[in-house]
C-alpha cells in the first residue's frame, strides 16, 4: 500500500462534525440551508498554511534539534 500519495486527504470536516459543534453551541441541529452557509464560509476560518507550518516546526524542526543534543 502506497502511503505517499499526493492526493491523499490528510484532514476533513464532514456534516456530522458541523452538527456536533452546532449541538454544543446552539443546542440544536442546523437546517440544510444553515449547513450550506457554514460549508461556504468554513474555509475562511481555517488557516491551513499556519496549521501545516506549526506541525512541521513541532514534529520536524524541533524533533531534529532534540536528536542533535
Amino acid at each position: 500500500m502506497k502511503t505517499d500519495n499526493k492526493d491523499r486527504i490528510v484532514y476533513s470536516i464532514n456534516v456530522d462534525d458541523i452538527q456536533e459543534v452546532s449541538n454544543q453551541v446552539l443546542e440544536r441541529r442546523l437546517t440544510k440551508d444553515e449547513i450550506v452557509l457554514v460549508e461556504e464560509s468554513i474555509v475562511d476560518y481555517i488557516d491551513w498554511f499556519q496549521a501545516i507550518e506549526n506541525s512541521i516546526i513541532e514534529h520536524i524542526i524541533c524533533a531534529a534539534k532534540k536528536t542533535k543534543r
